[in-house]
């Protein structure tokens, strides 16, 4: 007979006893307990997946029963031994390693600068003079801005043949050394949102040109919070990381469809 207690409500306890604890030494000893608790959830995981394996009706929803609880069962494992390490341990745990969510595993964790952390994945887009948007790219992990400038310029190059005339890009792009890659892989002006040592006559031929991309960058701001407001891109709510990816290009395509149509609108419309 399978005998299985219910630890929800004791986990819960101690969840707010972490969340409110005042001294390391407090957190730490909570914790302890919470680990153990787990670890018992985990072992009944096991022990009803033996029970499953015993059983001969319904072989397929015992099978895919099984599997799910098998896969948090290792979820769950890799939550106690990162917790051990982190808050037992004192070690440190790289944000790679780290998994934040149960039911969505492949979330990431997203931190720039000192603003607040969040959760999901770092979506890049690129948006021409029309408001359509060229090209969506979903990054996996928390990469430095910087580091994909360039992999997007060659992306646009690859697509359309030639490196775009001119582009405006978010500060967290800005360095002297994909100011150096763009401009050798044929870009004119390539202006950042913010400086970092470079100057105005560096990134673009004249303080006139200057502005007027750094206002294209402002417009691309206001495509990016009407893709979060009206295509759904603030929050995904389909399971699993290729439905994530679904998702994000359904709200791309959704936009770039309301825009022409938009335009195609506008030139049927008498003067």
């Amino acid at each position: 007979m399978l005998v299985i207690h219910d630890h929800n409500r004791v986990a819960r306890r101690l969840a707010f006893k972490i969340v409110y604890a005042k001294k390391a030494k407090e957190r730490r000893k909570h914790y302890r307990k919470l680990i153990k608790v787990t670890n018992d959830a985990v072992v009944y995981g096991y022990m009803a997946m033996d029970s499953l394996q015993g059983r001969k009706k319904r072989p397929a929803a015992r099978k895919k029963l099984a599997k799910e609880l098998e896969t948090f069962c290792l979820l769950a494992l890799d939550v106690i031994n990162q917790a051990t390490r982190r808050v037992i341990k004192g070690a440190s745990v790289s944000a790679n390693e780290k998994v934040v969510s149960i039911f969505e595993p492949h979330t990431d964790v997203i931190v720039k600068d000192r603003r607040e952390t969040r959760f999901g994945h770092k979506i890049f887009i690129a948006a021409g003079k029309s408001g359509i948007i060229t090209d969506c790219v979903i990054e996996r992990g928390n990469p430095a801005d910087s580091e994909l400038f360039e992999k997007l310029i060659a992306r646009h190059k690859e697509r359309f043949g030639v490196a775009p005339k001119q582009t405006a890009a978010d500060g967290g792009f800005a360095s002297k050394e994909n100011l150096r890659a763009a401009k050798g892989m044929g870009v004119k002006d390539c202006i950042f949102h913010k400086k970092r040592g470079l100057t105005e006559e560096q990134m673009a031929d004249s303080p006139w040109i200057y502005k007027k991309l750094r206002n294209f960058r402002a417009g691309v701001e206001a495509v990016i919070s009407w893709g979060k407001r009206s295509f759904g891109l603030d929050r995904c709510v389909w399971k699993g990381w290729d439905s994530f990816q679904s998702y994000v290009m359904s709200g791309v395509v959704a936009h770039n469809l309301v825009v022409m149509a938009k335009a195609l609108i506008a030139q049927k419309q008498p003067c």
